[in-house]
């Protein structure tokens, strides 16, 4: 902690790199998201730990989730589409991300229906363009911001307990209301966002059904005209032999 403080910049930096890194490796980012909170919090204070802990998360998950998409469309592809087959859901979502890429990514982010390191390589082999991939790496933000606060509201409930300040109690309390509106505010946020997503599937799904359907009608009438056309032929066949 005390080299964070003597080093703020280079911790920020190094956390980054180290976030970067475990994206890539699929190692869960939300148990470093928590340590981010608790370290800076414990370091700057609630307020300066809460701001930078978010940005090193942010920046850090931005990059190594830019990196990932970049792997999977162009290094790794095929490896890629055999991990995809592992989540059904997505066989559902990629017909829908060729009419509603940027907003399924969005809803993506806010909904874990797939965890957050494999689907930034799953998505490299989907048809969602890379300046939408990007853009709607901020949907990370509101989660980003609430696991932060929750590691940070950790160091800050240690500081409070061990220390002697007579608010003691009114900052505990503080606390632990953020906190229960923090996993509030997730909980709805994810909820909406996954329901949104299956309406969005289910759209897909009824619009893919209508088009089959118009071709076989099309198919049917095709066939009738050529019924038509042959009785027709038959008819007047009969009237030149007569």
């Amino acid at each position: 902690l005390q080299w964070v403080v003597d080093n703020l910049w280079a911790g920020v930096f190094s956390f980054i790199g180290v976030y970067f890194l475990a994206t890539l490796l699929f190692i869960p980012g939300s148990l470093l998201t928590l340590g981010a909170g608790f370290v800076f919090a414990s370091a700057l204070g609630l307020g300066w730990g809460v701001l930078l802990a978010s940005i090193a998360v942010f920046v850090g998950a931005t990059s190594g989730a830019t990196a990932a998409f970049l792997l999977g469309r162009y290094l790794v592809r095929d490896s890629i589409k055999h991990v995809s087959e592992k989540y059904p859901v997505f066989q559902a979502i990629d017909a829908a991300l060729e009419h509603n890429g940027f907003r399924i990514v969005i809803l993506l982010r806010l909904s874990p229906l797939i965890p957050f390191n494999a689907i930034n390589y799953i998505l490299g082999v989907t048809a969602v363009p890379f300046r939408d991939y990007v853009l709607a790496c901020f949907a990370m933000l509101p989660g980003t911001v609430i696991f932060v606060f929750l590691g940070s509201s950790a160091g800050s409930l240690v500081d409070s307990a061990t220390s002697g300040n007579d608010n003691r109690v009114l900052t505990i309390s503080v606390i632990v209301a953020g906190v229960v509106f923090g996993l509030g505010g997730l909980t709805v946020i994810t909820y909406y966002a996954k329901k949104e997503l299956q309406r969005i599937v289910q759209e897909n799904e009824e619009r893919d059904g209508d088009a089959e359907e118009g071709q076989n009608n099309l198919v049917v009438d095709s066939y009738q005209h050529q019924e038509e056309v042959q009785e027709i032929l038959g008819c007047t066949t009969l009237v030149q032999a007569k």
